[in-house]
């Protein structure tokens, strides 16, 4: 029994940390991505399974496009015929230019003519009734012209919303990632917003950890940090300081004593090395249990059983 007890004091002496440093039970978190249709529609194919490593812009689902295809194809013959009405304005005007330029010239004729004598009032009347006339056709052309001018931009902007819609209908994967869930089957009608795949963004992976506040208030972002994970015992991975919380939390919640204020507890994320986390992206799995620790004594350096040792 003393034998034991000797051998088991000595293992709680290895693992006991020396002054400056501390460690907090926590798990492998990853940000989650759900992506999610734009439209209401009915889905028509998800391409990407459970399990799946897929890179960004990487089409993972499809949604059904008849009628949208038959919408843009509806919006492009507006356009067509916006355009064969603008040049048919076009025409008009330069028909109503010649009768302008005619009644102005019979309009002259007519102011001569009566100067002189040899015109009567109600001839130089009717002229000048034909140039309004001929004016008002010519800015009626005018306005015909403008409306199909309008007319073309609001059908090229519904060609390009309807596009829009299309491409918007094809879900690709906003990051690198490892699909987590397949929340819908081909068939199914979601509505705008309704999840289809969820996927976790492995270019962020983390460690939470909560720790006690006179060991928060020394830590700093970018400070070094070290994580075991629970199934790989052996190895110790860097990691870095890149969130200290700035409220803590703590029970109860109002806090008069020095023995209470101890009960405050800080969340601190300690970040995976990118280029690791790059190496053995396959192996990662969010929700790993482990230890993190940190270090509030930016001089003292890493024990023994902290150096970092990858498999």
């Amino acid at each position: 029994m003393a034998g034991l007890g000797g051998w088991y004091w000595w293992l709680e002496q290895l693992r006991a940390l020396p002054p400056g440093f501390a460690k907090a039970n926590g798990r492998l978190e990853a940000e989650r991505v759900e992506i999610a249709t734009k439209y209401p529609g009915r889905i028509a194919a998800v391409l990407a399974v459970e399990g799946q490593m897929v890179d960004a812009g990487e089409v993972v689902a499809r949604m059904d496009t008849k009628e949208l295809e038959a919408q843009l194809r509806a919006a492009e013959a507006q356009v067509i015929r916006a355009r064969h009405a603008k040049t048919f304005a076009e025409t008009v005007i330069k028909q109503r230019v010649s009768e302008r330029i005619l009644a102005k010239q019979e309009l002259d004729r007519a102011a001569t003519l009566q100067e002189r004598g040899h015109g009567t009032v109600q001839m130089l009347d009717r002229r000048q009734n034909e140039m309004k006339t001929a004016q008002a056709a010519h800015d009626a052309a005018v306005a015909d012209l403008n409306a199909a001018v309008a007319a073309i931009a609001a059908q090229e902007a519904e060609v390009a919303r309807l596009k829009a819609q299309l491409e918007d209908s094809v879900l690709v994967a906003p990051k690198r990632g490892r699909i987590q869930y397949k929340l819908a089957q081909p068939g199914e009608v979601l509505s705008a917003g309704g999840r289809v795949l969820t996927l976790i963004d492995l270019s962020d992976v983390y460690m939470t950890i909560f720790i006690p506040a006179r060991v928060a208030g020394a830590l700093g972002i970018g400070d070094e940090a070290r994580v075991v994970l629970d199934p790989l015992p052996g190895y110790v991975f860097p990691a870095k300081v890149t969130f200290v919380a700035t409220e803590a939390q703590f029970t109860p919640k109002m806090v008069e004593t020095p023995e209470e204020r101890e009960k405050l507890m800080f969340r601190v994320k300690l970040t995976i090395d990118p280029e690791l986390r790059s190496k053995y992206e396959n192996q990662v799995k969010t929700g790993l249990r482990g230890v993190g620790y940190v270090r509030s004594d930016r001089d003292a350096g890493w024990p023994q059983t902290l150096v970092v040792r990858l498999p």
